[in-house]
């Protein structure tokens, strides 16, 4: 699965959902301009010491990612779309677009993804959900409908067994 992550501007929020990625052995997109230096402390320190499990790719805007990554399934993540995401079948290697934590993505791109547009519900009166707390329950929902493919079922104590 893959992360797309379009003009993030919260360092903290970047690095809860790298290590999110890292945990999930998805590939995180990360399209300009960025809100943060890449060398950011809080985004290495959100991201802890996860950074060497993740395959992170970066685009210097919308169109280099689209022309980059072609004929993929994109689902773009919004507050304005119509379809519920737990209504959507997923398949293993589909997209998820989360746009900036202050705007979301802009409507002129959703016009061209409306069929591929998907909400989180939530009370008429709030604006949104985190961004990184948005990224994890849309990708742990995709991860669910495909068994959790390669992910541990069981954990184990560090002192004592079941």
């Amino acid at each position: 699965m893959h992360i797309v992550l379009l003009e993030p501007e919260i360092p903290q929020n970047a690095g809860n959902i790298a290590r999110t990625c890292a945990v999930t052995n998805s590939v995180l997109h990360l399209i300009k301009p960025l809100g943060f230096s890449v060398d950011d402390k809080y985004l290495k320190r959100a991201g802890l010491d996860y950074w060497n499990l993740l395959d992170i790719r970066y685009y210097d805007n919308f169109q280099e990612f689209i022309e980059k990554n072609q004929g993929v399934r994109l689902w773009m993540a919004t507050t304005k779309a119509k379809h519920v995401y737990s209504d959507i079948t997923y398949e293993e290697n589909d997209y998820f677009m989360f746009g900036r934590e202050s705007a979301g993505i802009p409507e002129e791109i959703l016009m061209a993804y409306e069929a591929n547009t998907i909400r989180i519900p939530m009370l008429a009166e709030a604006r949104s959900l985190n961004l990184s707390n948005s990224v994890a329950i849309v990708i742990y929902e995709a991860l669910r409908q495909k068994g959790f493919p390669g992910m541990l079922f069981e954990g184990q104590l560090h002192n004592h067994t079941w």
